[in-house]
C-alpha cells in the first residue's frame, strides 16, 4: 500500500489539507464518528450493530477584487488521496465563486487546544452493558402483562478536529446519545411513548422506561372522545422541548433584521431589547451546562443566515437569548451583528429554558388541574406563519383527561396550532427545570435540551387527528 493511500489519524488529515491547498487561505474540519445502536420490536432485540465514518470538510478563501469567494466540499475520507481530492475541488469551487457577504478575518486566536495531538474517542456496544441485560427483563415483564415493546438507543461519540491556515487547532469530543419506547396493547389500540437523552447510557434504566409506558398504558384503558377546541393542557418537559427548539432555530439575527420572523420589530429591525414573554423566562444556551456539555467554539461548513464559515472557532460561551422575559439576543455571525449593531453571539448545540420561582414537578402541574390535558410529544411539527411563528403538529402516543387532579383516560389526538413565543407568554403554571428529549427533533438534530413542563390555559387543538 502507498504512503498516500495509508490511513492517518485525523490530526494528520487536517494538516495535510491546510498545506496543499493552493487557495490563499484554507480551514479544514474532520469529524470521527462512531455509533452503537440496539432495535427492538415485539419485546425481542432485532438488531445491533456498530459503525464507524470520517467525514471531512474541506473550505477553501480565494481573495478577489471586491472581496473573498469561498468554495466549501464535505465527504468521506480515510487517506491523504482522498483528502486530496476534496481539496480541489474545493480550491475550484471558490475560484468560480463570487465575493461572500459574509467575509471576515479567519479567526486565530481560540480556546485551549492543548489535546490537539490526543485520538479520537470512540463508543462501542459496550456502552450497553447495564442496560442491555435489564432490557431482557423489561421484555419478560411486559410479555407477561400483555404490553408489547417496540424502541431503539443510539449513543454516537463524535471527535472534532479543526485546523486553519490562519493557525487554528481546535479538538472537541462529543458523546450524544438517546433512547426512545413505545409500548401497545396486544390489539394495538392503545400506544404509550418515553424517551430521554444521554451522554453514556449509565444514568438509563431500562425498567424503570418499561415501567413508565406500563402506567401510561393504563392511563389509556378508559377511553374519552373530545372535540376540537381550547383546552388547560400541561405540556411536559418533551413536548416543551419539542416547540422550544423551533424558538430557537427561527431565532436568526439576519431574518430578523429583515422582518421575517417573530423577532423583527415592526418598522424595521430586530426585537432585541423588548419584553417578548412573561416576566420570569429565561431561556438561553451555555457550552458548560451540566449534562449538556457542547462544543465551546463555533463551527459552520457553510454559510448561511445564521452561520458564517469565517466563524470557525470563535469561542462560545452562556448566551441568554431571552432574560427575564426580555429578548437578549439573537443566532448573530459577525456579519449579522454589523447590520443589527448587537454583540456577535453564534449557535451554540444546546438550550435551556428557565422559569424564575418555578419549584414544582409534573405531578404537582397534573395535581392542581381541574379538567384538562396532559400530552405525551408533538410530532409533524411545521411553521405555518414566521410573522408569529405559528406552529401546527399532531400529538402522539398518549393525551390523556385531566379531572380534579388526576389521570382519569386517555382521549383522541389533535392537530395544535400554536407559536411557542405566545405560549411563554401566556401559561399559568410551570415546573422545575429537568433535562428532556425533543421526539420531533431529539434523533436527529437537536438532543441536548432542559426544559420545565408548562401548563397553558387555552392550548389550540384546532381539530381532531385520527392518528394513534
Amino acid at each position: 500500500m502507498s504512503p498516500r493511500s495509508t490511513p492517518l489519524v485525523p490530526q494528520s488529515l487536517v494538516e495535510h489539507a491546510v498545506a496543499t491547498s493552493v487557495s490563499d487561505d484554507c480551514i479544514a474540519i474532520v469529524r470521527d464518528q462512531t455509533s452503537a445502536n440496539l432495535r427492538w420490536a415485539n419485546n425481542t432485540l432485532t438488531t445491533n450493530g456498530v459503525m464507524h465514518g470520517v467525514s471531512v470538510t474541506i473550505i477553501s478563501f480565494v481573495h478577489l477584487d471586491g472581496g473573498v469567494a469561498t468554495g466549501s466540499v464535505t465527504g468521506s475520507a480515510s487517506d491523504q488521496a482522498q483528502v486530496g481530492a476534496l481539496v480541489d475541488a474545493a480550491d475550484a469551487a471558490a475560484r468560480a465563486s463570487t465575493p461572500a457577504e459574509d467575509a471576515h478575518p479567519l479567526v486565530a486566536d481560540a480556546p485551549d487546544a492543548g489535546d490537539w495531538d490526543e485520538a479520537p474517542v470512540p463508543t462501542d456496544i459496550g456502552v450497553y452493558a447495564s442496560f442491555a441485560p435489564a432490557l431482557g427483563e423489561a421484555f419478560g415483564r411486559a410479555g407477561a402483562a400483555g404490553r408489547i415493546l417496540y424502541g431503539f438507543v443510539n449513543h454516537e461519540m463524535t471527535t472534532t478536529y479543526v485546523g486553519s491556515t490562519s493557525g487554528l487547532r481546535l479538538r472537541h469530543v462529543q458523546p450524544t446519545g438517546h433512547y426512545g419506547c413505545t409500548a401497545k396493547n396486544t390489539a394495538l389500540t392503545n400506544s404509550a411513548w418515553v424517551g430521554g437523552a444521554t451522554r453514556d447510557f449509565a444514568d438509563v434504566d431500562a425498567l424503570a422506561m418499561d415501567e413508565a409506558v406500563a402506567t401510561r398504558l393504563g392511563w389509556g384503558e378508559r377511553r374519552v372522545d373530545l372535540p376540537a377546541g381550547r383546552y388547560d393542557t400541561i405540556l411536559p418537559p418533551s413536548a416543551v422541548a419539542d416547540l422550544m427548539i423551533d424558538a430557537y432555530w427561527y431565532a436568526g439575527a439576519r431574518d430578523a433584521h429583515d422582518g421575517q420572523s417573530v423577532y423583527s420589530r415592526r418598522g424595521g429591525g430586530t426585537r432585541i431589547g423588548e419584553t417578548l414573554t412573561a416576566r420570569g423566562v429565561n431561556l438561553y444556551s451555555d457550552p458548560s451546562y451540566a449534562g449538556l456539555q457542547c462544543a465551546p467554539f463555533a463551527l459552520a461548513s457553510s454559510s448561511s443566515n445564521d452561520a458564517s464559515v469565517f466563524d470557525n472557532g470563535l469561542p462560545l460561551a452562556r448566551t441568554d437569548w431571552i432574560r427575564d422575559g426580555e429578548l437578549r439576543a439573537l443566532l448573530q455571525t459577525r456579519y449579522s451583528a454589523g447590520l443589527t449593531q448587537q454583540p456577535v453571539t453564534p449557535a451554540v448545540d444546546n438550550l435551556v429554558l428557565e422559569v424564575d420561582g418555578a419549584t414544582s414537578s409534573l405531578d404537582d402541574l397534573v395535581a392542581g388541574t381541574e379538567r384538562g390535558l396532559l400530552l405525551t410529544c408533538l410530532w409533524y411539527i411545521r411553521e405555518v406563519d414566521p410573522q408569529s411563528l405559528l406552529l401546527t403538529g399532531l400529538t402522539r402516543d398518549g393525551v390523556y383527561l385531566v379531572e380534579d387532579g388526576e389521570i382519569t383516560g386517555a382521549v383522541n389526538n389533535f392537530r395544535f396550532n400554536e407559536s411557542p413565543i405566545d405560549l411563554l407568554r401566556r401559561f399559568s403554571h410551570a415546573s422545575r427545570t429537568a433535562p428532556s428529549f425533543s421526539r420531533e427533533w431529539g434523533d436527529d438534530y437537536f438532543s441536548r435540551t432542559a426544559t420545565p413542563a408548562l401548563r397553558v390555559p387555552d392550548f389550540n387543538m384546532s381539530s381532531v387527528s385520527q392518528a394513534l
